[in-house]
């Protein structure tokens, strides 16, 4: 106990001495004394062997030694400051340590998510509700259900890609399968929209991707018509594209609605005079719809004869090309950086 009592005042000596020639030379004491792994923290280590009846008198010199060692650790700091805030490097240049740090890049949100959001908006404004779902889904809710059984030829519409070990699973290849998933439920009227990614093994090109995102809508209830779909759709693209857009609907197939319809609207690139992206027609179809398939509502439980409802579903990435005038839909997904800090939150 002498001992170490002894070799603590050596130690005062041995820092009361210590000069340093740099603000390096402050760290380097800083860790030898006072550091997670210093000598302060080993003397202290040393109480668990101190008698009983000397804890307190080892405690008290302890604690001197360690407030006299952090004293002259803050007296070595200060002198390789110049008292105003600034301290000099080992090069001798002044570095003002009160000016504020330099800026930190803020990202920007992915043009994506800005017309993701943008679409919910419009939507949500009409009452719809967001509903979400499994991008890994089974066949039932994403075919069958659909009024696409087994061997039906609408399913060579859409490549899929199935999961290799369970071929009953899938990537969904549309966001239809949430509204399967909604009408089970049995909670009418329902009025939801369906956001979300899906999968299909297309060749990638500046027009198509074997992954892409979608929004689909769903309106179910009594006396449901396909003007009121036509009056949705006008609000959504007229909110999205501005008044002088023209719009027009084409017939069309799909196995889950009847009757249906492609939306078309004008080219936002070329006025409507023609361009790659429109195929030198004027028009870009943005859309496809029609009014739910009696056999799907039946599918769901839902009575045909009483209920009735509209559907409708469009890629994110292809209203995004038009509103931000790209011609190229692999710049979504490439991550540049010198493209997605173009983007801010307004749309």
């Amino acid at each position: 106990m002498d001992e170490l009592i002894q070799q603590i005042e050596n130690y005062k000596g041995e820092i009361g001495a210590f000069q340093a020639e740099n603000a390096e030379a402050v760290e380097q004491f800083r860790i030898k004394y006072l550091g997670t792994k210093g000598l302060v923290k080993m003397l202290m280590g040393e109480m668990k062997n101190v008698p009983v009846e000397r804890k307190k008198e080892f405690g008290q010199i302890l604690n001197e030694f360690k407030q006299f060692t952090e004293t002259r650790y803050e007296e070595l700091r200060q002198s390789k400051s110049n008292g105003n805030g600034t301290a000099t490097s080992e090069s001798g240049t002044s570095i003002d340590i009160t000016l504020p740090g330099d800026e930190i890049p803020v990202g920007s949100h992915h043009p994506i998510s800005l017309m993701r959001d943008r679409m919910i908006s419009i939507f949500q404004r009409l009452g719809f509700a967001v509903a979400e779902g499994p991008e890994i889904e089974d066949d039932w809710h994403n075919f069958t259900a659909l009024n696409l059984p087994e061997h039906h030829p609408a399913r060579d519409m859409q490549d899929t890609f199935y999961i290799s070990t369970n071929p009953a699973w899938l990537l969904r290849t549309h966001t239809s399968n949430i509204q399967i998933r909604e009408m089970q439920k049995g909670k009418l009227p329902l009025r939801i929209i369906c956001p979300g990614r899906v999968y299909r093994n297309e060749t990638v090109s500046a027009r198509s991707h074997c992954f892409f995102h979608q929004i689909e809508g769903l309106y179910v209830d009594e006396n449901v018509s396909f003007a009121d779909l036509k009056q949705t759709l006008y609000f959504f693209v007229q909110e999205m594209y501005g008044n002088d857009v023209k719009i027009r609907f084409r017939p069309s197939y799909f196995p889950f609605t009847e009757p249906s319809a492609e939306m078309d609207i004008s080219c936002q690139l070329c006025g409507g005079s023609g361009c790659n992206v429109c195929k030198y027609t004027g028009w870009v179809e943005i859309l496809g719809c029609g009014m739910v398939h009696p056999k799907v509502l039946e599918n769901c439980g839902i009575d045909s004869n009483k209920y009735t409802g509209y559907a409708w579903g469009m890629g994110i990435e292809r209203p995004a090309l038009l509103k931000y005038g790209l011609n190229d839909i692999r710049l979504f997904s490439e991550n540049d950086q010198r493209f997605l800090k173009q983007f801010t939150s307004a749309i």
